[in-house]
């Protein structure tokens, strides 16, 4: 059992890999013997993951600054990792953003700023890696949410978007299986990252979001980043080589809790 999701001599792709899950999962996959092409937005955080990585045992990942909501940045994103590497196992979308907002007060700004990075933008960087993943009979792990499984107010794009991953997943979990590529989701409840910060929440809202998960998830706590990682690992690794188009809620019971 030692060995269980290890990733020696796997070449993994990770997108949104300049914070939150996605770094946590860079510097995961890292421990776990992989040799990672990690992208994200902000150069100066991007490197911060690439040192982590590095200091962790693992071998430094290739960086790639990109935008995945511009086409040519997720293009560019593929070409560099299979020029560096020559073939892609795995690939990781994690890149995701937050824009509060109702059927009311959404602007179609935030509406398309949202669907394109978290559902265009992972249709399409698919789309782009099937190619590769069909000559290693690779895995794709797709990072969605609970809000893909469960309704919310005041995130209506959001919610709408990560629906539309849970939809992506299965399907292409059916249109990839004869190419032997695996398609999973996970979908985390209240992670503790920057993503709701950088959504609009200030300090003082994100402390009492936190303080709801006592509430709100079953297991009384909101979660920690590694064990979102080490479900994405499993997915990725071949100890999962039997499970395609599977949602796996690591949210604390979120998804099946109805608060009273």
């Amino acid at each position: 059992m030692a060995s269980l999701g290890r990733l020696d001599g796997k070449i993994a792709l990770i997108t949104g890999a300049s914070s939150g899950i996605g770094q946590g999962t860079a510097i995961l996959f890292s421990k776990l013997g992989a040799k990672l092409a990690i992208t994200g937005r902000n150069d100066a955080n991007l490197k911060k993951t690439a040192d982590e990585c590095e200091k962790n045992g693992g071998v430094k990942p290739l960086m790639i600054v990109a935008d995945l909501s511009m086409e040519d940045d997720t293009k560019r994103a593929v070409e560099e990792t299979i020029k560096c590497y020559g073939q892609l196992h795995v690939l990781v979308s994690s890149a995701g953003i937050v824009e509060v907002g109702s059927v009311e007060t959404q602007t179609l700004e935030q509406y398309d700023k949202v669907m394109n990075i978290n559902a265009r933008s992972v249709f399409h960087i698919t789309q782009l890696c099937v190619p590769y993943l069909e000559k290693t009979k690779g895995s794709i792990v797709i990072v969605s949410s609970v809000n893909g499984i469960r309704s919310f107010p005041g995130v209506i794009a959001y919610c709408m978007s990560k629906s539309a991953v849970d939809q992506f997943t299965k399907c292409a979990a059916l249109e990839l299986a004869s190419k032997q590529i695996r398609v999973n989701s996970v979908n985390p409840g209240v992670i503790k990252t920057e993503i709701h910060k950088r959504g609009g929440m200030d300090e003082e809202a994100y402390q009492k979001f936190l303080e709801r998960t006592k509430i709100t998830h079953a297991l009384g706590r909101p979660g920690e980043v590694q064990e979102v990682a080490g479900m994405i690992a499993f997915l990725a690794s071949d100890d999962s080589s039997f499970i395609t188009g599977a949602q796996v809620p690591i949210d604390g019971g979120r998804h099946c809790i109805c608060p009273r």
